[in-house]
């Protein structure tokens, strides 16, 4: 693994909250950084690449949607928000933003290192497994390949850094491929959240994933077709 792989950023201007996370995950072996407040937040993860950051959303000055949103410029480091129940919209908010998870306060810390865990399971890719890929586990289309194993996207021979979120949203496209998703469905499946209709978000990661793929490879990008009225799929080229 990479030497930033046991790195977390941990974002909350609650010294209480940062020192008891920062205690836990320090027992689990990851190394952490701290900041209490979304222009310290921005610089660290700006500066430093991280395994993943935990944000909290209510921040001083610039809070954590917008770091969020602005990390997404130039990073794909996983990110978990930490909200306050009954922040509906800020979590709405955070997706739409890129965020990859959310945990709601009050938490429990062994909630936080189970999520913490299952990101960095998913977004690891490393170089021993892409060199030990199960071919079987390979999804390879004229001008897309995805690596499962190593989750990792080649468009047009070139990588393409994806969100866990992002890869996950391409990844459940090219399963079926030519099969119509309803946003209510790829909001169920890929986010395991019901947001009572709101389906900006997937509209959101879409956008973002063409135009990653639309960088390397415009080909790749005109797969994923919207079908108006109905949802989205990955279209094969005939």
């Amino acid at each position: 693994m990479s030497d930033y792989g046991n790195r977390i950023l941990v974002v909350d201007d609650e010294e209480r909250i940062r020192r008891l996370l920062k205690m836990y995950l320090e027992k689990e072996g990851y190394s952490i950084d701290e900041a209490e407040d979304g222009e310290t937040a921005l610089r660290l993860a700006s500066s430093s690449d991280y395994a993943l950051i935990l944000l909290d959303v209510m921040l001083p000055g610039i809070d954590g949607v917008e770091v969020c949103a602005r990390l997404r410029q130039i990073k794909a480091t996983p990110v978990i928000m930490l909200t306050a129940k009954g922040e509906e919209m800020n979590r709405v908010q955070g997706f739409e933003v890129g965020a990859d998870d959310y945990v709601v306060k009050p938490f429990s810390p062994r909630e936080v290192i189970y999520r913490v865990k299952a990101i960095l399971r998913r977004s690891s890719a490393t170089a021993f497994l892409s060199k030990e890929l199960n071919t079987s586990n390979n999804i390879v289309f004229p001008n897309l390949v995805i690596e499962h194993d190593a989750h990792r996207v080649t468009a047009g021979g070139q990588e393409v850094s994806l969100t866990p979120k992002e890869y996950e949203l391409l990844h459940y496209l090219a399963v079926s491929p030519d099969k119509v998703f309803s946003r209510e469905e790829l909001l169920k499946d890929v986010w395991n959240y019901e947001f009572f209709g709101d389906l900006r978000t997937v509209d959101t990661h879409v956008k973002r994933l063409r135009e990653k793929l639309n960088k390397v490879s415009p080909d790749a990008a005109a797969m994923i077709t919207t079908v108006w009225g109905v949802g989205y799929k990955l279209e094969v080229p005939k």
